[in-house]
Parts: C-alpha cells; sequence; structure tokens
C-alpha cells in the first residue's frame, strides 16, 4: 500500500506537525481545515473601526470547503470523491447557515457527515472546522 503526506503549497501552513493530506492506498485523509489564508488572515472575519468582530458563518463554511477542494486537487481528487465529511461547530446556532451552505456543494448522494459542537477551536475567530476522507484510487 502507497502512504503519502503533503504539505500542501499556497495553502495556510498547518499549526503543528501534520500535513494537509495524507494518502493511504486509495483512500485520501484530509486534516482539519479552517478558513485560514496563509497570510493567517480568516475569510469570514471582519473588524470594523472601533474593534467590533463579526464572524459569519456561511463565509467561513463556504471557505473551508473551497480550501478541502483546493487540497484534493493536488492528488488529482475532487469534492465528488469525498466519501466521509466530520464538521466542527463552535455553536449549533449555526447549524442553519452551515447547512445552507453545504447543500451548495452536496445533496444526499454526497459524503456521509458527522457535525457537532466543540468547545473551542484553534483561534477565536473560527466558527467551523471540517475534516474528511476521499476515495481515489491510484492510476
Amino acid at each position: 500500500m502507497s502512504v503519502k503526506a503533503t504539505l500542501v503549497e499556497g495553502k495556510a501552513t498547518p499549526r503543528g506537525r501534520f500535513p494537509h493530506i495524507k494518502r493511504a492506498g486509495d483512500f485520501l485523509f484530509v486534516s482539519g481545515t479552517s478558513s485560514r489564508r496563509p497570510d493567517n488572515s480568516f475569510d469570514g472575519v471582519s473588524v470594523d473601526a472601533m474593534g467590533a468582530t463579526d464572524l459569519d458563518i456561511r463565509a467561513q463554511t463556504r471557505a473551508v470547503i473551497e480550501n478541502i477542494a483546493d487540497i484534493l486537487r493536488v492528488e488529482g481528487a475532487a469534492l465528488g470523491d469525498l466519501v466521509e465529511v466530520g464538521a466542527f461547530l463552535i455553536n449549533m446556532n449555526d447549524f442553519k447557515g452551515y447547512n445552507e451552505v453545504y447543500a451548495e456543494y452536496f445533496d444526499v448522494d454526497g459524503p456521509t457527515r458527522t457535525t457537532v459542537a466543540v468547545h473551542q477551536l484553534p483561534h477565536p475567530h473560527l466558527l467551523i472546522e471540517i475534516k474528511a476522507v476521499a476515495y481515489k484510487p491510484l492510476r
């Protein structure tokens, strides 16, 4: 079985010693992914002149899914190859917005999904993190 770990160029560097994606045979495992950009800013976060912070679950969810799509691409895979998704929300009151954006990408033929609420994520501006498993046979 072929096993390969990859850090994806052009994506935010993981905040720990782990890869963005790991291939194990025909399966791809995507590490927990957020809306963090390579410059360490975040999609779905705005701060006004007075310092008030607005966090947007829809924008963050969209950015996370797009980041996962970019990560999968390095292995020749796409969102359609996902078989399982695990989503972590800081607040279940965000479930509706997250679910609406998720439905723009996936339907009942998409990956299985588990969504849970967690106490916190690695940065106070993060509302969501998603990890995923894809099936993409080696050529």
